[in-house]
């Protein structure tokens, strides 16, 4: 080798030597202002990432809490020590990547620094900063879209009410493979088959922290806590919703967490039926009244639309069914009439004279009235739309013969008794896109739309459930 040769190989072992150097010294200077970090100034000991080795942190906790805050001000953290490096974030739909995680009043555009945003695509949710890290958002609606990327880690949100295993377990994980990746997931808890299987690996890959609403009771109102108290406390579902617990499927119970599929959006729905399971008595230690929206789409499947139980008059009660009957442009009212008999239809046309009522004599008992609705939901033919916990929470628990009187899930099994909800498959969903054409091209323009895609007034098309 020639002395220029010789020269150049030196000069450039100096100048990676030199590079390396500097690596070192930013990296020095990356964690220093990490642990002078707002996130770490503000964070309660809770909110802080644990030491070791970990691959996942898994932060169970109530309402409240601060997952969100936690979440996005961890994540640019990591931002911050790897520069160069691409992160995500995955929600349970766009939307809420957008809205909440980013967007949000805790999201991650409120914790970046005043000069560390390079670009922010809203269409495409891409975050470029400043030193060389893009954090992708990713909807885990859409599996398919998680695949081909080079994680360093990320951030999943609200993981318990994502409806695909394969957003995790064929998308985010084997994506998964930049340096150490590491992710946190913070998610009020449900027994979901991969919740149960992180909290139960004893092979310091996952790391639980546990949390209640009242653990942030200093950063909430006091009127969000007493009516977030008086709505949940000594329930079971202010179990897992305040406190973080993470509940198991009650034995006997007909229904679980996996048969109850949650969805963002409906398809074009054929026919609407509020259904009532009218109390018998109003006084404050009466039983509530079970309202319960429910739908039959195009596809065959059936919808739960919203759940308006309450405890309340008969006419208080009529009058929430009348006005969830005008809402979603329901077709029909469907009430038990065993307790009150002609007494609930009466209530009901006080408020409105032609609302079009079936009344249902319950001859069977509630066990073999519920088991038919009960195997819908094991063969995934009812789907949920989100904010329906406490109607949830009353199916999961409830145990045939147990003497309980569940007003919800009543009101629920009338409802779909009335659709029927039966055969599905392809030529169930062609029947009933075709009886949808024949309704609309004879709907008289101006009359009620008994076929509606939208039944929630002010917003048109389908997607109407999104966040």
């Amino acid at each position: 080798m020639d002395t220029l040769a010789i020269r150049k190989l030196a000069e450039l072992r100096k100048l990676q030597a030199l590079l390396l150097e500097q690596q070192k010294a930013d990296q020095a200077l990356a964690i220093q202002r990490a642990k002078n970090s707002l996130y770490r100034k503000q964070a309660r000991e809770q909110q802080l990432p644990p030491d070791g080795d970990w691959l996942i942190w898994l932060i169970l906790s109530g309402r409240g809490f601060g997952k969100t805050w936690t979440g996005s001000r961890w994540l640019l953290e990591q931002c911050r020590l790897h520069p160069g490096t691409d992160w995500f974030i995955a929600a349970p739909t766009f939307a809420d990547v957008k809205k909440i995680c980013i967007e949000g009043p805790s999201g991650l555009e409120k914790a970046l620094e005043r000069d560390e945003l390079v670009s922010y695509n809203k269409t495409e949710l891409t975050i470029k900063l400043k030193n060389g890290c893009t954090i992708f958002g990713l909807s885990a609606d859409q599996p398919d879209r998680a695949r081909g990327y080079n994680f360093s880690g990320g951030w999943l949100d609200e993981f318990s009410s994502w409806r695909y295993d394969e957003m995790w377990t064929e998308g985010l994980a084997p994506a998964l493979r930049i340096g150490n990746p590491q992710v946190v997931i913070t998610t009020t808890p449900r027994p979901t088959k991969l919740i149960k299987e992180f909290s139960q690996r004893e092979d310091g890959s996952v790391v639980i922290t546990r949390g209640s609403t009242f653990d942030n009771a200093a950063n909430l109102s006091p009127a969000a806590l007493a009516e977030l108290k008086a709505r949940y406390e000594g329930t079971r579902l202010g179990r897992q919703e305040l406190y973080g617990e993470l509940l198991d499927d009650v034995e006997g119970a007909l229904w679980n967490h996996a048969d109850i599929l949650r969805v963002a959006t409906v398809p074009d729905l054929i026919r609407i039926v509020v259904a009532v399971d009218p109390a018998v008595t109003s006084g404050e230690d009466s039983d509530e009244t079970g309202i319960v929206v429910v739908a039959k789409g195009v596809d065959g499947m059936g919808y739960v639309l919203a759940d308006r139980s309450c405890r309340d008059t008969p006419s208080g009660w009529a009058h929430r069914v009348i006005a969830a009957y005008e809402e979603f442009g329901a077709d029909r009212v469907v009430a038990e009439k065993n307790q009150g008999g002609d007494m609930v239809e009466q209530t009901l046309r006080s408020v409105m004279p032609t609302v079009p009522f079936t009344g249902v004599s319950a001859r069977q008992g509630k066990r073999l009235r519920a088991e038919p609705i009960a195997a819908l939901y094991e063969q995934h033919r009812i789907h949920h739309v989100k904010g329906l916990d406490t109607l949830e929470d009353q199916m999961i628990s409830w145990v045939p013969d147990s003497g309980t009187s569940p007003d919800r899930i009543d009101a629920l099994v009338h409802g779909f008794t009335e659709l029927s909800i039966a055969g599905g498959g392809a030529f169930s969903g062609a029947f009933f896109q075709q009886l949808k054409d024949e309704k609309e091209q004879t709907q008289p323009r101006g009359d009620s739309l008994k076929v509606v895609s939208d039944p929630v007034p002010g917003n048109r098309g389908p997607n109407f459930f999104g966040r």
